[in-house]
């Protein structure tokens, strides 16, 4: 799809490509076999200026737009998913202050986060508080100049490295949606902690924690929008993040289409390269195709994004690209390791780990189930000429 980007946006992309030649895929198998977090990849990106793609030129990021930050996204999770997910999280960790933080907030962090000197991270989730935000038992109480935030998040991507975490807490437990409020809380605030790290199936070199909030107190200026606008930015957020986890479901489906191709070129069966062998050229055709097929809803949102799109027009196309893409990359990689066959399922080659990476794409940032409630949704919305 060459021809959907500009040649400045190649330029880009080319960039990306050649640091993850250069730093990202001699690292990716040593990434999941540790399972420690790559600062290493971090300090590249910031070198080429990577970590300020999903941000504007006034707070020092480069103004690319974000069609451009989802195909870096694309092109670093091709190698490496964990590290693909370090840039996505700068969008996401940092979405809530770029809608509804005043001026004074995004002027005291947003240069932060851009350069890459900060890491953030977004605390919504609870244990018992997933696909239902309304359910979440963490409170936020206002005593004077400050609120006082008590609870737990669970699964909170980049615990413990991130130094700003966006977080969501009741301010009116009795009300549901309506209570939930949005704050900016940074990593060294009394009472604040990370309780634990999860091991995982997946994305190994990345975080994963519960966060725990004993009596930490946030200065008033730290809440974002109003009392009560929590999940409504909450869900405007996810209206732009969710593309960020498709670009990353994307690009390991690419990557493990490359590998499998590639394999399938090199390994003979029965006097002639298996990619000749009917049945395994169909798996191939069908990986290419649902690849291509999930590039163009990633890149359709990407430039409705860019053209300023909101409302419920983005937030089906989101749910769509996030589906289709991360389906398309447990299907694809599924295939890759069958078509390597007894080789697809050890670790000398990199298809066993594209498949457990791309597993968590299907349950992160609202699970597929709750993609099609959200699809559904909003078609029933809609108003439509008669066929």
């Amino acid at each position: 799809m060459d021809d959907l980007l500009t040649p400045d946006q190649l330029e880009l992309r080319e960039l990306v490509r050649e640091v993850v030649r250069r730093t990202v895929a001699p690292r990716a198998a040593e990434i999941d076999a540790t399972g420690e977090f790559p600062w290493d990849v971090v300090e590249a990106f910031r070198s080429a200026g990577l970590m300020g793609l999903p941000f504007d030129e006034g707070y020092g990021g480069t103004g690319s737009g974000h069609l451009m930050t989802l195909v870096a996204i694309e092109e670093i999770s091709r190698a490496c998913a964990t590290s693909g997910l370090i840039l996505a999280l700068q969008g996401l960790g940092s979405f809530a202050l770029q809608l509804a933080g005043t001026q004074e907030q995004r002027d005291r962090y947003l240069p932060k986060l851009a350069s890459g000197e900060w890491l953030p991270a977004y605390a919504l989730t609870e244990s018992d508080a997933g696909s239902d935000a309304a359910a979440m038992r963490m409170t936020a109480r206002r005593d004077g100049d400050a609120y006082v935030l008590d609870g737990s998040k669970r699964f909170i991507t980049n615990a413990g490295v991130a130094q700003l975490y966006t977080v969501f807490a009741s301010t009116d437990p009795g009300a549901g949606h309506a209570g939930i409020s949005c704050f900016m809380v940074e990593a060294d605030s009394p009472g604040f902690e990370v309780a634990r790290l999860e091991p995982k199936m997946g994305i190994k070199g990345s975080t994963t924690g519960e966060l725990a909030f004993e009596g930490v107190r946030v200065p008033v200026e730290n809440l974002v929008g109003d009392e009560g606008e929590g999940f409504a930015i909450a869900m405007r957020v996810l209206d732009r993040s969710r593309p960020g986890i498709a670009a990353q479901a994307l690009g390991i489906a690419q990557g493990a289409v490359d590998h499998a191709l590639s394999y399938a070129k090199e390994r003979a069966a029965f006097g002639q390269p298996i990619v000749r062998h009917q049945l395994v050229a169909a798996m191939l055709a069908d990986m290419e195709t649902r690849t291509q097929a999930a590039r163009g809803l990633l890149y359709d949102v990407g430039r409705m994004l860019d053209r300023g799109v909101d409302g419920p027009a983005l937030t089906k196309a989101a749910a769509m690209a996030k589906l289709f893409c991360s389906d398309a990359a447990m299907a694809v990689t599924t295939d890759a390791v069958q078509i390597l066959g007894g080789y697809g399922y050890i670790k000398e080659y990199p298809v066993e780990r594209m498949m457990r990476d791309a597993k968590i794409t299907q349950i992160y940032e609202g699970t597929n189930q709750i993609q099609r409630l959200v699809i559904a949704r909003e078609m029933a919305r809609e108003t439509r000429d008669d066929a």
